[in-house]
């Protein structure tokens, strides 16, 4: 059969098998909902109260209290002091961050730091520019390029060192008069009557201080300790990843990603600098071999370095040779908050996804420009229920594209996972070959991935119609009870996959965000 009939065959039977779905799903997401009130009462109860403290003659010196300068905190610390504010950020360790993820932002991540100002932040720090990904599967490959043909030149993704990256984004918050950083950490929240009025920290020299501000936002990361206190954190970690840094390092296309669909699960490869390339192994479990006893450096060669490319082969075993391996859980949470009056929470703090598509930081930035444009028109942001209200409305309105950010990620992580399922097995070669195809059917994913077009709807049908592609493949050019039995465990798998996530995200913010009240909340009325 064609591809364009088995296009329209795939798009019917998406909206036939769809909507009952999620309208079973939109149903138990209301049961659910009514637990998270007692929940949020029992996680404030700890927190210490400030009655009796003093206060400033007008309330507060600081406009806005960040927890944390990572590339949340840091970002997110310009654009409200470039807005006037006056910004508190304390920093738990204000030196150069060495992290093996956070160094891909997607050219919607740039896009987002182009309407923040922070474009400049990718420079003098050797970033290199990203136009697309290369995926290789038992001796194929097929490349997928970003669709910039519509944007300037200057935009494409950019891979670099997250310290550089994040000490540049420092630098520009400090360049304002009004932003303060401060190395310290913050060990609780203070809360009187209900609601947040500023943190409990100690600094660099162990002295115990307490900083007030009408809104406190905590940005502390992927390992906040705050977290508790003003969402339902619901942490899963299905792999960790073995980090490397290849040093002269030729990948077979310059300027991509490079995606390995390896057994048991993929490998990735990209340039961080002009001399060296990022490999990062997915490991599946949070178990992964032990570096010490020289277990790592074995599997490594032994199961990883036979499934690279011939290219990157020598400069693989070298790396491993080297000995400078890391490790990192991948961690996936959905955005449960509570909202607190005088509270917010940002970045991984609030919401992870797996780092196989390299969404968080493009999540983050879309999620700084969607609170930036809720408090431009504010002057006073003292009234905390009033404020909290209001920004009930920053939930639904970042949901659009921070959940098909993070659909995507856990979908696409679990398609192209090995398994010795044979459903599972036509899924992921499905994807391959659907990849392949190339139109529409390459240059929709990859936009979705890139976060040029992070629409919901997209992202439902592509993964169906790669679901349906797999089924039809099974069944052509004639089917066997055999295979009509494993295309239909083929649908259900992909069921599985995808609709569990998007229950987590929320059908109705995901998808019909206009029918939330919130999206409709105005500002409160200057008086």
């Amino acid at each position: 059969m064609p591809d364009s009939y088995l296009l329209g065959l795939i798009l019917i039977l998406i909206s036939m098998m769809t909507l009952p779905a999620l309208c079973r799903i939109v149903s138990k997401r209301r049961k659910v909902n009514g637990i998270a009130s007692s929940t949020r009462t029992e996680s404030l109860k700890s927190v210490p109260t400030i009655d009796g403290e003093c206060r400033s003659a007008n309330g507060y010196d600081t406009d806005i209290i960040i927890v944390g300068a990572g590339v949340a905190g840091a970002a997110l610390a310009h654009t409200l002091g470039k807005d006037g504010r006056r910004v508190h950020v304390i920093e738990r360790d204000l030196s150069e961050p060495d992290r093996i993820v956070g160094e891909l932002l997607q050219p919607g991540g740039y896009l987002k730091l182009i309407e923040l100002g922070l474009e400049d932040c990718v420079e003098e720090i050797d970033a290199q520019q990203v136009f697309g990904y290369v995926i290789f599967k038992d001796g194929k490959h097929t490349r997928l390029s970003y669709p910039l043909e519509n944007f300037h030149q200057d935009v494409s993704g950019r891979s670099f060192h997250n310290g550089r990256f994040i000490q540049r984004m420092r630098e520009k918050a400090v360049s304002l008069p009004n932003v303060r950083l401060e190395q310290g950490v913050v060990t609780s929240l203070l809360e009187e009557k209900g609601t947040i009025r500023g943190v409990q920290y100690k600094t660099k020299d162990g002295h115990q201080l307490t900083a007030f501000a009408p809104l406190t936002i905590v940005c502390d990361g992927c390992f906040s300790n705050l977290r508790r206190s003003l969402c339902n954190p619901k942490v899963e970690v299905p792999s960790c990843f073995v980090g490397l840094v290849l040093e002269n390092c030729h990948l077979p296309y310059l300027n991509h990603g490079h995606v390995i669909l390896a057994d048991p699960s993929p490998i990735l490869f990209y340039p961080i600098s002009s001399t060296e390339v990022r490999c990062l192994v997915d490991v599946p479990g949070q178990k992964v071999p032990s570096i010490a006893n020289g277990e790592m450096a074995n599997h490594l060669k032994t199961v990883v370095a036979p499934q690279v490319p011939s290219e990157i082969y020598d400069s693989f075993v070298a790396a491993v040779d080297k000995g400078n391996i890391r490790t990192m859980p991948n961690r996936s949470m959905p955005a449960s908050p509570y909202p607190t009056p005088g509270a917010l929470l940002m970045g991984d703090a609030f919401n992870m996804r797996h780092p196989l598509t390299g969404g968080g930081m493009t999540v983050a930035l879309s999620d700084i420009v969607v609170l930036r444009d809720l408090l431009k028109p504010l002057r006073d942001l003292n009234d905390a229920p009033t404020l909290c209200k209001y920004l009930e409305s920053f939930y639904t309105l970042r949901k659009p594209v921070a959940s098909t950010i993070n659909t995507l990620a856990g979908a696409l992580y679990k398609v192209f996972c090995a398994s010795p399922d044979q459903a599972r097995k036509e899924m992921r070669q499905a994807c391959f070959d659907y990849l392949s195809l190339g139109g529409v059917f390459s240059t929709g994913p990859i936009s979705l991935l890139s976060g040029l077009n992070p629409r919901p709807l997209s992202l439902v049908l592509h993964f169906f119609a790669v679901a349906i592609y797999g089924v039809g493949r099974l069944l052509l050019p004639f089917p066997s009870p055999k295979r009509i039995w494993i295309g239909a465990r083929l649908i259900s798998g992909a069921s599985g996959i995808i609709f569990p996530i998007i229950k987590a995200e929320g059908v109705r913010q995901m998808f019909f965000p206009v029918t939330v009240p919130a999206y409709y909340r105005r500002a409160p009325p200057v008086e």
